[in-house]
């Protein structure tokens, strides 16, 4: 993918130079962080399109890196971790990551879930400026500010929950299964746990409040979106 910049944090060289030296093959530019203190300058300093982020880093951890981006940016990330515990990922998909690899990982699926997560996030920043405002009942999206207000209170959504919700919204009345929504939303074929699904439907059903019922369990089959529903 050419003219894509990316930045990969971890303090294993041997994990930076693997992914470096396979992803420029593709036409990657690649910046380099050992820790989450360079991390942080090089994110202030420079423009990517996809952060690959460690957990476990010596200083400043992953989880502090991810939680001062979001505190300004929408950045895909990926985080890199040995780390498989299911409290791990919900953590960061609540921090806002957008996937998870599992150390030992083979750099090709890395790459597919780049392109893929690169290619929606590029997608959605066309389809925001086409599509400025959809308002149900109480609940207004903002495309474009990628703004979220609940009658009249802006929410903090991560950028996976407001991917979600916008992909539920331009689809109304349509039952999804959980492996269409990973590749409708996630971008491709997800080689992990469907349960990623119901975690962030979880998260986003808290965020919306009243209007959670607007995302309706099919038993059986997924979920659809049905505006009708606000309790």
């Amino acid at each position: 993918m050419e003219d894509k910049r990316i930045l990969i944090a971890d303090d294993e060289e041997g994990i930076r130079d693997m992914v470096k030296e396979y992803v420029s093959l593709d036409g990657f530019s690649v910046d380099e962080a050992a820790d989450g203190e360079e991390a942080l300058a090089l994110l202030a300093k420079n423009r990517y399109d996809l952060l690959l982020l460690d957990v476990m880093m010596p200083g400043v951890n992953g989880w502090t890196v991810l939680r001062k981006l979001r505190e300004t940016s929408t950045l895909p990330v990926i985080m890199l971790t040995a780390r498989g515990e299911e409290y791990d990922k919900l953590v960061g998909f609540e921090l806002g990551a957008d996937d998870y690899m599992i150390k030992p990982f083979s750099p090709k699926e890395l790459l597919a879930r780049m392109k893929a997560i690169i290619r929606r996030a590029d997608a959605d920043r066309t389809a925001a400026a086409d599509m400025e405002v959809d308002v149900f009942g109480g609940l207004r999206i903002e495309y474009f500010s990628r703004n979220v207000y609940v009658d009249g209170e802006l929410i903090s959504l991560t950028p996976k929950e407001f991917e979600l919700l916008s992909f539920f919204a331009h689809n109304e009345h349509y039952v999804f299964t959980r492996e269409q929504l990973l590749s409708k939303v996630w971008g491709y074929d997800f080689y992990g746990d469907e349960r990623t699904v119901d975690t962030h439907i979880k998260m986003l059903r808290d965020s919306l409040k009243s209007y959670r019922s607007y995302i309706v369990t099919v038993w059986g089959t997924g979920y659809k979106f049905e505006t009708g529903n606000a309790k």
